[in-house]
């Protein structure tokens, strides 16, 4: 792919990733746009130890606009967007509403004063990327070669956000459907570079190091290898990449897609991982949207190793999961999940993994 990072008139970059080299990328920004200015907060609570982001400026981000008035598609005569490009490929630029963020003023301090509740900026990074300019289009719908493509977009970022200060942990994602809280419905996931270890990944890096002194493997690898010796769970066993629902899955639908190489992250993948992967993920997708003969809305979330700690008890994968237990009905996180993350799925994983197969 060919590279091109340019600036938005507010400052922030924007990269084209171009599928066939020759594109030249010279549009400029013309909107007026008042210099970014991004003022998250971070404070630690103190009964978890977990950090929050406070980003109160996002509630007046873009909020479900018409088609017409899509951010995301490019920009054509007398409507500029966030791509000042009339078309793309693939395309990553800074979130105007970024939850972590560069530049952010402030020194490590308390609230009000409470030596047990730590609060400093909310330095790192946001990016929002954009699969395709077809306002119309879907990830499941993409050509194989687009997704590589992705994919290698994901590796680029990686690296790059591994390297920005600040950043402890890459966590790339796509949000889709209006179940999910997509309030832009343009093909998009976004990266986020978090200044701290996320709670999840350093519950499971905990696991990961107290099996490993209990067992002397990967928990991840025995899981993987019992999978496939089993089946039952299995949607797809590829040659190096193997798609099954979790044995205690939580989500009403829920899937796994793990490479058989142990890897940290998407930018240690090889060409061969990836073209495989490609193909893997799009099959997975086409067999969640004919579940209920409609698009399925989703969460697919890359884990991926810390960037300063962890990285050797790390093994890479993708989590898929939607909140629809129905063709018509939800599932809410109430009392168990919300309060006290206890989760109680209404499906069996064996009954989940027979209906995608």
């Amino acid at each position: 792919m060919k590279r091109t990072a340019r600036r938005l008139a507010d400052g922030r970059e924007i990269i084209y990733f171009d599928d066939e080299p020759g594109r030249e990328r010279t549009a400029e920004d013309t909107r007026e746009l008042p210099p970014q200015a991004p003022a998250s907060e971070m404070r630690r609570d103190p009964l978890t130890g977990e950090w929050v982001a406070i980003a109160a400026h996002r509630q007046s981000r873009t909020y479900k606009p018409p088609a017409a008035m899509c951010p995301l598609c490019p920009s054509s005569p007398g409507r500029p967007s966030e791509i000042p490009e009339s078309d793309y490929d693939v395309v990553v630029f800074e979130n105007q509403f970024p939850s972590f963020a560069q530049g952010i003023p402030g020194e490590p301090t308390t609230v009000d004063g409470m030596p047990m509740v730590p609060a400093a900026p909310a330095r790192g990074r946001c990016e929002v990327v954009c699969f395709t300019s077809d306002h119309n289009s879907s990830f499941g719908s993409l050509s194989a070669k687009r997704v590589r493509s992705v994919v290698d977009v994901w590796a680029d970022r990686t690296a790059a956000l591994n390297e920005t200060p600040g950043v402890e942990q890459v966590f790339c994602f796509e949000n889709r459907g209006e179940e999910i809280g997509v309030t832009l419905h343009h093909p998009h996931g976004q990266i986020y570079g978090y200044p701290f270890v996320t709670p999840k990944t350093e519950t499971m890096l905990r696991v990961a190091e107290q099996y490993r002194a209990e067992h002397g493997t990967h928990v991840m690898g025995d899981v993987l290898a019992a999978e496939r010796a089993s089946g039952e769970r299995v949607l797809i066993d590829s040659e190096h990449w193997t798609a099954f629902v979790p044995a205690a899955a939580r989500w009403p639908v829920e899937v796994q897609i793990v490479p058989h190489r142990k890897v940290p992250d998407i930018a240690a993948l090889t060409d061969d991982e990836r073209d495989d992967f490609a193909t893997t993920y799009l099959d997975v997708l086409g067999r969640l949207d004919r579940l209920y003969d409609k698009p399925l809305p989703y969460i697919a979330a890359w884990h991926q190793a810390p960037v300063n700690t962890g990285r050797d008890l790390s093994w890479l994968h993708l989590e898929l999961f939607s909140v629809l237990r129905s063709a018509d009905k939800l599932k809410y996180l109430a009392g168990s999940e919300s309060g006290m993350a206890v989760w109680i799925n209404d499906a069996t994983p064996e009954q989940i993994a027979a209906r995608l197969r």
